[in-house]
């Protein structure tokens, strides 16, 4: 039997407040900084802690066993709040990409900063002994800090034994405390489903729509859904919201500053949800086949509420494939989406309401092997896997499992230029982009 990972118990109805809601797990001891501890002779502290704040994220960790007092000062609050309050002023927080590669209660999350090619694993999330095979989650951030919501797994405590079930609870880790703390669980459980993070002025909020119980390990199966909530993260509390117009599973979600009300951003921001799947068919009368949808809905978010949902038409064409690919927003000067359909990168013109092509890969993919897809920093990021053997050949044996490298094609939609770079995962396994999930962090 797989090993147990993470989950909350499986909530189907209403949240719980703040204060009963919140749990923190124990983290490792930190010592306190001590003002007198020089950091480095010759320097007075402020300069000090001011340089240490330019020190890409990924290799703190490394300088911490250099002696205490700078052990001290890189594992306190200070050098992340010192970063924050320094990108205000110059923007040189570090852009590093969160990839799960596995169900990250048994397999570390990881940090990656495609600047410095350097990675920094992150600790385990919190297990539950009756809950195992975690998956179809989604991992958004929110200033210093990372959330896990919902996904798919397994419970022991259920019957059929063999059949998925979506979760509602939700995770945070906190790179200030750097511990991770149970919040208030969904409404609804829900995997697979469209997700999007709202910084505010005044309160930063995450917003889900639809979702369903899939699994990865069953290919055509699985709920659908069309609930709709947002999260307040000062309040720790969920709020339902209008419904989608139809079920919808397997969509990706957006925050897009409303066009017609630039000057109050904050005011007006559009949430899209785009893709996905609802219904479903068979063929022969036997096979399942899922009915992908080519449309996307569109909510516009006011403070004062008065959130009403529209439908945006086909953007793919009859005789195009009928499923549409990876989709990334970038802001060009305004939010644009990106969408990788095998060797082509594709660009949406609102006013077309069509996918046109923009560039293709400058080095074809093996089309049997899965290709990560993320924006980062204004640029897209196409992640192709070398050197490791094929997932679906299962006649390679535990010395084989080699990670392999990483190549990464990355694209500037501004200067329409590409670049590339490799780096070694420190992955003990193969990692598949079919089921990885991945983030961006500013740290």
């Amino acid at each position: 039997m797989p090993l147990p990972i993470f989950s909350s118990r499986l909530q189907s109805s209403s949240s719980s407040s703040s204060s009963s809601s919140r749990s923190y797990f124990p983290r490792p001891y930190k010592p306190r900084v001590d003002p007198s501890l020089t950091l480095i002779p010759g320097l007075s502290n402020d300069v000090a802690r001011l340089i240490f704040s330019f020190v890409p994220y990924p290799h703190i960790s490394r300088l911490k066993s250099t002696c205490k007092s700078w052990y001290a000062f890189l594992s306190s609050k200070t050098l992340i709040s010192l970063r924050h309050r320094r990108d205000g002023i110059e923007n040189r927080l570090s852009h590093l990409l969160c990839i799960f590669p596995q169900d990250p209660s048994i397999s570390p999350p990881f940090l990656f900063d495609p600047v410095t090619l350097s990675w920094r694993s992150l600790p385990l999330m919190p297990c539950n002994p009756h809950v195992y095979g975690l998956c179809n989650f989604v991992a958004v951030s929110l200033g210093p800090n990372l959330y896990v919501l919902g996904g798919s797994a397994f419970d022991t405590r259920s019957y059929p034994l063999d059949r998925p079930l979506p979760t509602s609870s939700v995770f945070r880790y906190s790179f200030v405390k750097s511990a991770w703390e149970r919040l208030a669980p969904m409404l609804s459980p829900r995997g697979s489903f469209a997700c999007a993070a709202m910084p505010g002025s005044s309160s930063d909020r995450i917003i889900v729509a639809g979702g369903g119980s899939r699994h990865t390990l069953f290919g055509a199966a699985g709920s659908r859904m069309s609930s709709v909530e947002i999260y307040d993260v000062e309040k720790d509390e969920w709020r339902e919201m209008d419904e989608l117009p139809r079920f919808r599973a397997g969509c990706v979600g957006f925050i897009v500053a409303n066009e017609k009300d630039k000057e109050k951003e904050e005011e007006s921001r559009d949430f899209w949800v785009i893709g996905g799947y609802g219904g479903s068919r068979t063929v022969s009368g036997i096979l399942p086949v899922d009915e992908y949808y080519k449309d996307a809905a569109v909510m516009e978010l006011r403070r004062n509420g008065g959130e009403k949902w529209r439908l945006v038409g086909d953007m793919w064409g009859e005789q195009e494939r009928p499923k549409l690919g990876k989709i990334v927003a970038v802001d060009c000067g305004k939010p644009t989406f990106f969408m990788l359909d095998k060797d082509w990168i594709l660009r949406y013109e609102v006013s077309l309401n069509r996918w046109v092509k923009e560039s293709s890969l400058p080095k074809k993919a093996r089309y049997d092997k899965p290709v990560g897809f993320v924006a980062m920093n204004g640029e897209l990021h196409v992640m192709i896997l070398l050197d490791g053997y094929n997932l679906m050949d299962t006649r390679h044996t535990r010395q084989h499992s080699n990670a392999g490298s990483l190549m990464i094609h990355v694209y500037d939609p501004r200067k329409k230029t590409w670049r590339s770079i490799v780096s070694k995962p420190p992955f003990n396994h193969q990692l598949d982009f079919r089921t990885t999930v991945m983030c961006t962090i500013r740290l």
